[in-house]
């Protein structure tokens, strides 16, 4: 089972997401980031990508797709909060966009 991110560790694990586009959610223990594409294709191409390795590591994002632009935030609702599987989705998520 996931666990909420630490004081200690936070920062260190989030550094290298904030420095490539993800932000922090506002009022929300969250992170969130918009990626564009090309068209409508590769957008959805993308989330069928992200789609597999959520459901593999079952622990999906909430997203928002219109035409090309996909948005997508990541919290853990187990733990209420950021957790390890955040980190390790949204790196994925970089890798794959």
């Amino acid at each position: 089972m996931a666990e909420k991110l630490t004081p200690e560790t936070r920062d260190a694990v989030l550094a290298p997401l904030l420095a490539t586009g993800w932000a922090l959610v506002d009022g929300r223990d969250a992170i969130e980031k918009t990626f564009e594409f090309a068209d409508f294709t590769a957008a959805f191409a993308f989330m069928s990508h992200v789609a597999l390795w959520a459901e593999k590591w079952d622990h999906h994002p909430e997203w928002f797709n219109v035409y090309r632009k996909v948005d997508v935030t990541l919290s853990t609702h187990d733990v209420g909060g950021l957790s390890d599987l955040d980190i390790k989705l949204a790196t994925k998520i970089d890798a794959l966009a």
